[in-house]
């Protein structure tokens, strides 16, 4: 393998480690963007990794597969938003309760359904961009794909637009940053927060059907790895930016890749340091090494209404 192909293998690799974690912070930046915080962002990835992989199994179609995960991570999204907003249960522990029984759960649902295996599932194959394609590492990169990387693409880009150019995005941002000032100008904090935690499961269940029908092509136990726990690291070192979360996403794919390929060179380091550096960087991200980040004003605050006289 020539040093130029070694390097376009290694790029082509650290997209496909790092889209999953961009579907899930950018899950995650709606959620926290509009004042709910997010801890269950990893449940939300496996339960959408369990439910394409289920409905694939059964129906033989990956499409059905791909709408079954948006409606999971959307259900774990509702469910998040009931305890959070309406119920006003501390956000950390509601996250962390979502990720407990979307852990357990799906592990039991995948031994009934599955047979206490793994089973081989169709995948979504990628869409080569004739001429583009052709363009030298850029376009195996770039233009060679599945749709659901193409997909985040957009999703990027509209996010930056709909967040900082349009007045819903000035509405979601107003509700995390100054949702007493934002009620009082007629906003209800209480759908704009719904409608921010039910997208935020269906973007981070998309990232689970990425790793179900893309990845590895089959449900695993736990599959998500902590990868919720990386995408929310993304989320603080990209400064709750759509585009600067996009690229920290970037950065831990990379990260992986790396020790993914320096564990099959054989270099002699134990292969417990190099699983653990992606997560190592992870941490670094969350103890400030990019810079002080400062999250929404209202992040992690339940919100109450107040009564008129």
């Amino acid at each position: 393998m020539t040093n130029e192909s070694f390097f376009a293998d290694y790029l082509a690799a650290s997209v496909r480690l790092a889209v999953p974690l961009a579907f899930a912070a950018l899950g995650g930046l709606y959620s926290e963007r509009s004042g709910v915080l997010n801890i269950g962002l990893e449940g939300m990835l496996l339960a959408g990794a369990f439910a394409s992989a289920a409905a694939t199994f059964y129906s033989n179609n990956v499409w059905l597969g791909v709408l079954a995960a948006i409606l999971a991570g959307g259900m774990v999204g509702l469910l998040h938003a009931l305890l959070s907003v309406s119920w006003r249960v501390d956000q950390l522990v509601s996250g962390l309760a979502i990720n407990l029984v979307a852990a357990g759960l799906t592990s039991f649902l995948a031994r009934l359904i599955f047979s206490g295996g793994a089973q081989k599932l169709p995948g979504i194959e990628a869409i080569a961009i004739p001429g583009l394609v052709n363009i030298p590492i850029i376009g195996s990169l770039l233009f060679a794909q599945n749709i659901l990387v193409y997909l985040l693409i957009f999703l990027v880009v509209f996010t930056n637009y709909l967040l900082f150019y349009t007045h819903p995005g000035l509405t979601l941002r107003a509700v995390g940053e100054y949702p007493r000032a934002a009620d009082t100008a007629g906003v209800s904090v209480l759908l704009v927060r719904y409608f921010s935690v039910i997208l935020s499961g269906c973007l981070a269940g998309l990232g689970g059907a990425y790793l179900s029908l893309v990845q590895v092509k089959f449900f695993a136990e736990g599959m998500s790895a902590g990868k919720g726990f990386i995408a929310i690291a993304a989320l603080i070192f990209g400064k709750w930016h759509p585009i600067g979360t996009t690229l920290a996403c970037l950065l831990f794919g990379a990260t992986e890749a790396l020790q993914l390929r320096i564990q099959a060179l054989g270099v002699n380091i134990p292969y417990q340091f190099l699983v653990m550096l992606p997560y190592a960087i992870a941490l670094l991200a969350l103890v400030g090494l990019a810079g002080k980040s400062s999250p929404p004003s209202a992040l992690g605050l339940p919100y109450l209404k107040e009564k008129s006289e």
